[in-house]
């Protein structure tokens, strides 16, 4: 991932200095991004001037990549009439005649911060983002509040008011739940995402600016889903590690059909500080080592799994067996990642065996195709819910999402039932060919991988339902996707074509075994019959590896003449 800095963010601090963003005073326009830098010890004075008397109120924000800011109303800010974090801002509510509003700003830490700040104006028609706050600090609070784990990311706001004219009092946010009170607001949820594997705070800072005015967020966010003012006004998303998103909130008004942005909030669901498992580096070695080893046998499953038919059915054990044991293991334990894993292999390996050795002693063809069926089921079902499909309201419901997931994934053993050859010929080349992307995603930034990661999470988190798992799908996912399409096509057409004159599945290997043994038994006249029993052939091998190593007798006679 790129985080070194880049050509374009020297140009970038070059025109802040230029324009005295450095200095104490920053000159704004409405609507207009200025970059500026901050520190802790020069608090920095914003300014606008000759605001128009139909604008009623201005919110101010400013946005840094990962150092906090603090911005306020006063030198010396205070809990109630500032803010502090890397996407805050403020809203002033003008008074009659009033031209010119004044804010404050400065780095929390030591050293420079990179930043940009906006000011957006907004009328009396407008509904004010924040104007009914309850829980925040802030009279008027703005903000978006965004809280991440590895799991999920979790965005809260306070709920907007109706707008009003200079001077006048503000509408009362709980005087009744009617069409002239502000229960009649919208909110809609946008979400935008930044370009993959592009950690930088040039990207940020450009891109941010698409997320700030109303007609800009809806041009270019993708509206995730509207609440009304009966729902709790906070949301939950996938967490995405190492991906920078943006989010906004859009409030409307559906009777004057006027509409105004909260402060959009960005993150990468990791830390930049960590020296362990940062921005840069999200994955673990045994991650690595553990997909890339299961990559090989998948790549060779893809292509030959179908005729070496043991192989193919470890494959197929070991999945079953890994995934079923992780999850067991994670619930119920405390280990370490690294120590989950080493047992998910070993316990894998035993599911491969056992399934291999499973069919040696029962040759059920019909058991061993279901098992290997349902996990081709299980990767499809996987893929469906990976769709927009998956964010549909219906499947917050864990019984409705887990009966129609295992339903899907039943399907595809039960479509296929009369021709076993084909079913594991699909799911060796379209599985064995996932492992693959698994393993690229070790190493290069995919969100194909949440494919089945994000079954995972709901596997393993019971809350994980209530988040939308929405994925960027940009450039890198399009090359990976037509490397998996490849795989899979290329792998499932090689199998048909060579074992199209085969038979189908090779016979019952235990009854085999029972026949032969039952043969050589009682036909003489079979070579095989007058082979000599195991033991007695070990014992004729070791005397020939003890002749060997004898030491070769000299010839002549060495004793003397008997007379």
């Amino acid at each position: 991932m790129r985080v070194s800095p880049s050509p374009a963010l020297f140009l970038l601090l070059l025109g802040v200095l230029r324009h005295g963003g450095a200095s104490g005073l920053l000159e704004l326009s409405l609507g207009k991004f200025r970059n500026v830098l901050l520190n802790q010890t020069n608090p920095v004075e914003a300014v606008i001037r000759n605001i128009a008397s139909n604008v009623t109120v201005v919110i101010f924000q400013v946005h840094a990549q990962q150092s906090d800011v603090v911005i306020s109303f006063d030198k010396t800010p205070l809990v109630n009439s500032s803010g502090t974090g890397v996407d805050k801002g403020l809203v002033s509510i003008l008074r009659p005649e009033q031209t010119v509003c004044t804010w404050y700003l400065r780095a929390l830490d030591a050293g420079q911060v990179l930043s940009t700040a906006i000011s957006i104006p907004y009328m009396e028609k407008d509904p004010i983002p924040g104007g009914c706050n309850l829980e925040f600090d802030l009279e008027v609070d703005p903000n978006i509040y965004l809280d991440y784990t590895l799991v999920d990311i979790h965005i809260k706001f306070a709920p907007a008011n109706l707008g009003y004219t200079r001077g006048a009092n503000p509408p009362s946010c709980d005087s009744g739940t009617g069409q002239n009170s502000r229960w009649r607001l919208r909110y809609d949820v946008y979400q935008y995402f930044l370009p993959e594997s592009d950690l930088s705070e040039m990207v940020l800072m450009s891109h941010i600016r698409k997320m700030s005015g109303v007609q800009s967020i809806k041009a270019n966010g993708i509206k995730m889903l509207t609440l009304t003012s009966d729902d709790k006004t906070n949301v939950y998303f996938s967490s995405l590690p190492g991906q920078g998103v943006i989010y906004n909130v859009i409030v409307w008004d559906p009777l004057w059909n006027s509409s105004a942005a909260y402060i959009p909030v960005h993150t990468y669901a990791c830390s930049f500080a960590d020296l362990v498992d940062n921005c840069s580096s999200l994955s673990k070695l045994s991650t690595k080592v553990f997909f890339t080893a299961f990559a090989v046998l998948g790549l060779f499953t893809c292509f030959f799994g179908h005729r070496f038919w043991k192989t193919d059915l470890f494959f197929t054990g070991f999945i079953v067996a890994a995934f079923v044991f992780f999850v067991f293991i994670t619930r119920i334990t405390g280990l370490s990642y690294d120590a989950r894993l080493i047992l998910t292999a070993v316990a894998g390996i035993i599911g491969g065996l056992l399934l291999v050795v499973s069919w040696w002693r029962f040759g059920s063809v019909l058991l061993c195709m279901f098992v290997i069926g349902l996990v081709l089921g299980f990767l499809f079902s996987a893929t469906l819910f990976f769709t927009p499909i998956g964010n549909y309201r219906v499947f917050r419901d864990d019984v409705v999402f887990w009966v129609t997931f295992t339903c899907v994934a039943l399907m595809i053993p039960v479509l296929f039932i009369g021709c076993p050859r084909i079913l594991n010929i699909l799911a060796s080349g379209i599985v064995g060919s996932y492992t693959v992307i698994l393993a690229i995603a070790c190493y290069v930034y995919t969100s194909l991988a949440y494919i089945t990661l994000d079954l995972l999470r709901r596997v393993l988190n019971n809350y994980f339902s209530r988040a939308y798992t929405n994925v960027p799908f940009q450039r890198n996912d399009f090359i990976i996707l037509s490397v998996w399409a490849m795989l899979a096509l290329s792998g499932v057409t090689v199998q048909l074509r060579r074992e199209r004159s085969e038979v189908p599945f090779p016979p019952h290997p235990y009854l085999t075994w029972k026949r032969e043994r039952e043969r050589r038994r009682t036909n003489v006249l079979d070579p095989s019959h007058h082979i000599p029993p195991l033991r007695e052939r070990i014992h004729n091998k070791l005397l020939h590896i003890k002749v060997f190593f004898q030491k070769d007798q000299p010839a002549g006679e060495r004793t003397p003449l008997l007379l």
